[in-house]
């Protein structure tokens, strides 16, 4: 089985690993396509993603494919069916996951961090992690469901109404994600901030977006909105996301910074605006809207995905080599 294996600190080797064997609970997965996102190359460069990544292992945690085999307790799946997989499996035992906090799982695993994930010919997850997906989904779209999932958790923590007017910053893939994700839970008028004009056009072309800022160009964001969601992870950009409230205005700080990294803020503005600033951790309970999403049409990621490449191109995505990738997925079987 062809497998791309990180065996090291920017480090990959394709192996040829035997097919895994299924347990009970599980179940085996032929990987039509894999998502590469921003943990994927934290996890290149040695540094921690929702847990750490440990070599030799096999990264790929988003995730698209055809089930090929279940074990014999797995009842909801059966071979043939096309899935999508969460990758983040929660222990069930730790306060966390005892209070309905499972995302702050003390003992949390994941597929393609801390177990063998999409980046090889098949691999294997528990059946409680494995959605089946309509036809009218694409595998190739699916493998987004994954950070689709994240995002959907993120605008569950928020408290959200059609009044609202919205700042997205950051025109990455996460931050146009976000775009359509807060128009389909309602909010009447959407913003994006970013640095790339192509994108920031495409979004106010496609996806309704009213005012677009090029940050690098030094455009000033008014300081007049609801809601902000900071999709980069940048201090310049927590900055300008708190920057950008009106009075009672509330915050996500969704885009991940490094482990030692701050931001600076004035806290009586904090205080005097009544800020809500809320952080967000991965995905929980967000799988099955995620994919209702891409099934009506309601979030479009095709325009979206700039890249689809092969297991030997991973390495250039991860390391800079390939340039302007936006969202890069993984062609390890395809539609089939």
């Amino acid at each position: 089985m062809k497998s791309l294996v990180l065996t090291g600190t920017k480090k990959f080797e394709i192996q040829d690993l035997p097919t895994p064997e299924v347990k009970p609970d599980e179940v085996l997965v032929n990987t039509a396509y894999a998502g590469i996102c921003g943990t994927d190359r934290a996890l290149y460069a040695g540094l921690p993603g929702s847990a750490d990544a440990v070599p030799p292992i096999v990264l790929g945690h988003e995730n698209s494919g055809v089930v090929a085999a279940v074990g014999s307790e797995v009842k909801n799946v059966k071979p043939g069916d096309r899935v999508v997989v969460d990758p983040n499996i929660y222990c069930g035992k730790c306060e966390y996951c005892l209070t309905d906090r499972p995302e702050l799982c003390d003992n949390l695993s994941a597929v393609g961090v801390t177990r063998n994930g999409g980046l090889e010919e098949s691999f294997t997850a528990p059946e409680s992690v494995v959605y089946p997906i309509p036809d009218s989904v694409s595998l190739k779209d699916a493998a987004t469901t994954e950070p689709l999932s994240c995002a959907v958790h993120g605008v569950q923590l928020l408290k959200l109404t059609p009044y609202q007017k919205a700042l997205v910053i950051g025109d990455g893939f996460m931050g146009q994600l976000f775009v359509q994700l807060l128009e389909a839970y309602g909010v009447h008028q959407v913003d994006l901030a970013g640095v790339i004009d192509e994108k920031l056009n495409l979004n106010k072309e496609k996806f309704n977006v009213k005012n677009t800022y090029n940050t690098a160009k030094g455009d000033k964001i008014p300081a007049d909105y609801d809601v902000v969601i900071e999709a980069v992870g940048m201090p310049q950009t927590q900055e300008e996301a708190v920057e950008a409230t009106k009075k009672g205005a509330q915050v996500l700080m969704f885009g991940v910074g490094k482990p030692d990294q701050h931001f600076s803020m004035n806290t009586y503005e904090v205080y005097q605006k009544q800020l809500t600033i809320q952080g967000s951790f991965i995905n929980p309970y967000a799988f099955k809207d995620a994919i209702a999403l891409l099934a009506s049409g309601e979030v479009n990621v095709d325009p979206l995905i700039s890249h689809e490449v092969e297991l030997n191109q991973v390495e250039d995505v991860l390391g800079g080599k390939i340039k302007g990738v936006s969202k890069a997925v993984v062609k390890v079987g395809g539609e089939k």
